[in-house]
């Protein structure tokens, strides 16, 4: 099974100036938990709703009035294709431990998300079994 057979299909970015109050609209209105941030044509981030908790409300002098995607974003992305094997794009996201991967196609252009979910509904039970127990480990 291939990437674009399992990946949410559609996805967006936002500019990294967008407020973090946006950001959460945006992720309560589409039911997602994380955002692409994008600039000047590249993917340079992406927000979760747990970056906007942790590096945002849960730090000293946050100020969800002005803060913005930049102030709380990820950076260093690390993306799969979307004729990548399945299971190879699963061993990436358990070896960075991450529920999120994005999708980028022959010309380098978004064209999904491969989250815990699509994986969930789409890999084989054996694959989803070891990739939820490493990617759900306890950060020490």
């Amino acid at each position: 099974m291939k990437v674009k057979d399992a990946m949410h299909k559609g996805v967006d970015w936002v500019s990294p100036e967008t407020a973090v109050t946006e950001l959460a609209k945006l992720m309560r209105a589409e039911d997602i938990g994380s955002i692409p941030i994008g600039e000047n044509d590249r993917l340079i981030g992406m927000v979760t709703d747990r970056d906007i908790v942790c590096k945002g409300l849960a730090e000293d002098g946050f100020d969800s009035r002005t803060a913005t995607a930049r102030d709380v974003m990820t950076t260093g992305i690390h993306c799969c294709r979307e004729d990548d094997d399945l299971a190879k794009a699963m061993r990436h996201m358990e070896e960075l431990k991450i529920r999120r991967l994005p999708v980028i196609n022959k010309s380098m252009r978004m064209v999904g998300i491969l989250s815990v979910g699509d994986v969930g509904q789409s890999a084989p039970r054996e694959l989803v079994s070891e990739y939820v127990k490493t990617v759900s480990a306890h950060h020490h």
